[in-house]
């Protein structure tokens, strides 16, 4: 019988899965809440049903007569799968009851407290919190709501009357009315991608996670993910035995595990979140530098364990090869007009894919299906050519509304005085 395979998720970044299930003999049945989205044109069947209507999916799962289920890049999708496959007796790597740790800000903070890994010093507040709940917390902070993602509620505050003065827009969209408001870190940032084999954590990349100040109150935008980082040889190993350590206390022996951390010279690696996804809008970029594909990861924990043993025993996470991929967010309800500038750009020779997410006319929606207006992605040989290609692309860009303002919110290049150079 052909093998029957539930895919959360149907935005670009899927296209490439669902692709592959396809070219390998797999029905894919797709599902989420865009309407006519690009991934269910590529699908065997598709249903618009959001994620999150969980027993709704399982009663699908039944009637398609779905064998295995799979998702990945965002933690919403990520908590629906574990739920979904749960209730369905479908393979997951993950289980509900563990999902706190994962999901819920504070759970997470505390957990990597009892464990003794560093994390930037934290409170949880309640709306009416004193001014005695941050005595012990240096000022700048991040606000975050405590379950959701993507940036929403996220802020950095000087003062408790900021936060009190901002605390119904942080929880806003959140179904807790607290908050977690934590130590602003000023290290280098840094995404890391694990899959766990046998309880042991294999670590597929670590990645510079760039960022540009922005005025106001905004946490500073994500502007550019370098693969390699070129930091590697002073993170690599104790950012690893911090995943194994968490790994570890889940009792979780397979599958994802992700980090985003910091690190300064001189302080421990303090972890910023863990999550049970592969990072979107990133992933590419291992397969550009080492040929290992995240999508077949993905099938072949499904489909062929032998093949997956095989890739991650082979794959060495210090890339030879040196890509990026570089985000250009948008001011909110800003119109799209004249991308040619941008355009022009996508001819560089280190550029390998050129997406525009806004067609002309089109208003831009920070939190919606398009959290980016512009991505290039770039491959090179080493980094003082994708250094190169991304200071032309951050000197020349341009995106222009109909009044002919500038949309965009400018990408600038971090200063990196530390640390070996990788080439």
């Amino acid at each position: 019988m052909k093998k029957r395979l539930l895919i959360l998720g149907s935005l670009r970044e899927f296209v490439q899965l669902i692709d592959m299930a396809r070219a390998r003999g797999i029905y894919t049945i797709v599902i989420d809440g865009y309407q006519n989205s690009i991934g269910k044109q590529h699908a065997d069947k598709s249903y618009d049903i959001p994620p999150g209507n969980i027993d709704e999916i399982v009663q699908i799962c039944r009637k398609e007569q779905v064998d295995s289920i799979t998702t990945s890049f965002s933690d919403y999708l990520f908590e629906c799968m574990v739920k979904i496959a749960a209730k369905a007796g479908l393979k997951c790597y993950f289980t509900p009851e563990k999902l706190a740790c994962y999901r819920n800000k504070a759970v997470m903070k505390d957990m990597l407290t009892s464990l003794g890994i560093s994390t930037p010093r934290f409170r949880t507040l309640k709306p009416d919190f004193t001014d005695d709940e941050l005595r012990e917390i240096r000022f700048p902070v991040v606000t975050k709501p405590l379950d959701k993602y993507g940036s929403r509620g996220v802020f950095v505050l000087n003062s408790a009357q900021e936060i009190r003065s901002c605390f119904q827009e942080v929880c806003e969209t959140s179904d807790i009315k607290e908050i977690l408001v934590e130590e602003y870190h000023d290290g280098y940032e840094f995404n890391m991608m694990t899959w766990i084999l046998d309880g042991k954590v294999h670590v597929l990349s670590i990645a510079d996670r760039e960022k540009t100040a922005v005025e106001g109150r905004d946490i500073p935008i994500s502007t550019r993910n370098v693969y390699p980082s070129r930091l590697m040889d002073d993170v690599f190993e104790e950012a690893r035995s911090v995943l194994q350590k968490v790994a570890d206390h889940m009792h979780q022996t397979e599958g994802i595990l992700s980090m985003q951390f910091f690190w300064k010279p001189g302080a421990p690696v303090s972890v910023c979140e863990v999550a049970g996804r592969i990072f979107g809008y990133e992933h590419e970029l291992v397969e550009y530098c080492s040929g290992l594909s995240v999508e077949s990861l993905l099938l072949d924990y499904l489909y062929d364990e032998k093949s997956l043993r095989r890739n991650l025993l082979e794959h060495d996470p210090y890339f030879k090869n040196c890509c990026a991929v570089l985000y250009f967010h948008g001011k909110n309800g800003m119109v799209v007009d004249d991308q040619s500038a941008a355009d022009a750009l996508a001819a560089l020779p280190e550029v390998r894919e050129y997406w525009p997410f806004y067609r002309k006319g089109e208003k831009i929606i920070p939190h919606g299906a398009n959290p980016y207006v512009i991505r290039y992605y770039l491959t090179g040989a080493d980094r003082k050519s994708i250094d190169a290609a991304t200071q032309t692309i951050f000197d020349r860009i341009s995106v222009l509304s109909p009044e002919g303002e500038e949309v965009l919110f400018p990408d600038r290049m971090p200063e990196y005085p530390h640390g070996p150079m990788i080439s």
